[in-house]
């Protein structure tokens, strides 16, 4: 049974050992699935859990609150990705003054040793982690030499001779390069949620959207041509919003599909929306009739991209 913790305080959750990966996993690209699967098949050899831990808010979301970084993957989605990695228990460990201040040598003994009962510990290249990230390979190392366990470094994930990494990730989707972020993330960039209720402004204009939040700042924001997973069998064309809609003065970051020719109630359904190509910026309209003719060029736009896209992929 897979289990989830928020703490480093606490009682030993495997008493007969784990084998441990750490890391900020925004985005799970091809570089921390490498880390997490090989504690997992490290993991199978002990014959323990394999136990992803991350934190949450991110540790530079905490340091920067008036202008955090942007984000590729809500923490849900993180945690049912790693799971679906075969991460047994998943640590969201949550990131505050009180942790910040943690040494790495005391994470380490408090939630390696004490919480997790580590036989095996894995990062990714440079990783640091505890207090002004004073713990590193050596840390560890040292460390698990006086309390029981080893710890390894995974080598640089590469993809081309590119250098996989969410920063890298993040420039391309601000740039709308899909394709190439597709390609280091290892699957189509996509944010999943449930529906939730809007203010119904794009229903008034002939445009209903599905409307998902995004409660940290995203890695991109404008026009896109998407497709939506998760109401038939097969994606659904649409056209999406995501930003703070400023001709409405908007506040929240807010990704508004609309899915063409449907006419159906989604509110509440689970759905993921996959981005295939940036139409333009957000813009401030004067007034909604303005709005509205950008809307239907934009939606005209997006159903020329996905039908010419679905036409090559059936070539």
């Amino acid at each position: 049974m897979s289990r989830l913790f928020r703490d480093v305080e606490g009682g030993t959750l495997y008493p007969d050992g784990s084998v441990v990966c750490i890391g900020a996993f925004d985005g799970l690209h091809l570089g921390h699935r490498a880390l997490v699967r090989h504690a997992v098949a490290r993991a199978q050899v002990h014959g323990v859990p394999a136990v992803a831990v991350s934190f949450e808010p991110l540790p530079r979301e905490f340091f920067a609150p008036h202008n955090p970084p942007p984000r590729l993957t809500l923490a849900r989605t993180k945690v049912e990705q790693l799971r679906g990695l075969g991460a047994e228990g998943v640590g969201l460990v949550r990131f505050d003054g009180k942790l910040s201040a943690l040494s790495a040598e005391d994470f380490v003994l408090r939630c390696l040793v004490g919480r997790l009962r580590a036989r095996e510990v894995w990062i990714g290249p440079e990783f640091r982690f505890g207090h002004k990230r004073g713990g590193d390979i050596a840390l560890l190392q040292r460390m698990g030499a006086e309390h029981g366990f080893t710890a390894g470094e995974i080598a640089p994930v590469d993809l081309h001779g590119e250098r996989i990494s969410s920063t890298r990730i993040r420039e391309l989707l601000r740039a709308g390069n899909f394709d190439h972020a597709g390609e280091l993330l290892g699957r189509p960039y996509a944010i999943d949620g449930r529906v939730v209720r809007g203010k119904q402004l794009g229903r008034t204009l002939g445009f209903p959207t599905a409307n998902l939040r995004f409660p940290h700042t995203p890695a991109l924001s404008g026009i896109y041509a998407t497709w939506v997973h998760g109401v038939f069998d097969q994606p659904w064309p649409s056209v999406s919003s995501f930003g703070t809609r400023p001709t409405v003065a908007g506040v929240e970051p807010l990704l508004e599909a609309h899915l063409f020719d449907y006419h159906g109630d989604l509110y509440g359904r689970h759905i993921e929306v996959e981005f295939v190509a940036k139409l333009r910026d957000e813009e401030k309209f004067d007034g909604l009739p303005a709005l509205t003719a950008q809307m239907h060029r934009d939606a005209e736009q997006a159903r020329r991209i996905l039908s010419e896209q679905r036409l090559r992929a059936t070539a």
